[in-house]
């Protein structure tokens, strides 16, 4: 039996504090007081300064760039807390890193997100709670429960309220085959085809063969994936869209890690507005006026709320 207290504890790295304090907000409470530095030799060092001990506890920390650094803040903290004593400690992860790391594709690869789930579970966490996986077997890498919140309600119901689903001339664009399925749920909120862009090489001459299949031609055009990292396929996608006859492309994604370059490439193509979630706190240099930023935070706050009530966080997903 865990003990709840007069409230649940929320904890957080540094790497998305703004969505932490939300959810915290949200759910009435505070954002609990731990500092996480560094020490002169770069290890991180994680230094709490109220009880745990019997609490239902959640670590908000999402492990994008620095990867590395925000995944050993997530175990270090997760290792403080059971050490105090915590009654279940949540590992509230908004974007999954390493998790396209999923299978072997060549010989001697490792499968890096069985081995971040492993050490997830090995700090200590009793269940994970994180936003649209890259890919959905992720969730069988681990020995304890796992909740993968869908962020696509979120934005379908943007696009809803901005008359898409009214519109006859609507297309959701998949950048690939694997993304069908990510992409067949949104339509369905908006009532529309779905289009995929087909890309491959010519093994002799090495120029790109692009086909698609589905009607995009005079069709205001969807282009939906689930990461925009180097920007390379929502651009290229968009500029593919646009020769094929679309005469408008929006783009959708939950996570922006957007590396490198990725937002100069999406400032310079052909679309015209980029919706996403604030799963990955960007900086303001990489806000540009195209970007619309949609918060995941109340969903996340209801299934936390859920978590530390025992509530089924199923409905979530209907």
């Amino acid at each position: 039996m865990y003990y709840h207290g007069k409230e649940l504890k929320i904890f957080s790295g540094n790497s998305n504090k703004p969505l932490a304090d939300e959810v915290a907000e949200i759910l009435g409470t505070k954002v609990g007081d731990t500092k996480v530095t560094k020490f002169s030799d770069g290890e991180i060092s994680v230094n709490t300064e109220e009880t745990v001990r019997g609490y239902d506890t959640f670590v908000i920390q999402a492990t994008n760039n620095p990867v590395n650094d925000n995944l050993m803040e997530l175990l270090i903290m997760i290792d403080a807390y059971k050490r105090a004593s915590v009654g279940r400690v949540t590992a509230v992860i908004p974007y999954y890193g390493y998790a396209r790391q999923d299978r072997k594709l060549k010989s001697r690869d490792p499968i890096s997100a069985k081995l971040v789930a492993n050490l997830i579970t090995k700090s200590g966490a009793d269940r994970v709670l994180t936003v649209d996986l890259h890919a959905s077997q992720v969730q069988g890498y681990f020995n304890i429960p796992v909740d993968n919140l869908r962020g696509e309600p979120i934005i379908g119901k943007y696009f809803v309220d901005k008359g898409f689903k009214d519109r006859d001339d609507v297309v959701l664009v998949a950048p690939d085959a694997a993304s069908v399925p990510r992409v067949r749920k949104l339509a369905t909120r908006l009532d529309a085809p779905i289009a995929i862009i087909d890309r491959k090489k010519d093994k002799l001459t090495g120029e790109e063969i692009v086909t698609i299949i589905g009607e995009v031609k005079g069709k205001c055009a969807l282009l939906m994936d689930d990461i925009i990292d180097t920007g390379t396929r929502m651009a290229r996608g968009s500029e593919i869209l646009i020769v094929k006859g679309a005469k408008e492309v929006y783009g959708a994604c939950s996570h922006p890690v957007l590396s490198g370059d990725a937002v100069e490439k999406i400032k310079n193509s052909e679309i015209k507005e980029v919706v996403m979630l604030n799963t990955i706190n960007l900086p303001e240099e990489k806000r540009l006026e195209k970007f619309t930023i949609l918060s995941i935070a109340p969903l996340m706050a209801e299934a936390v709320r859920r978590i530390y009530e025992n509530d089924p966080v199923s409905k979530l997903f209907e």
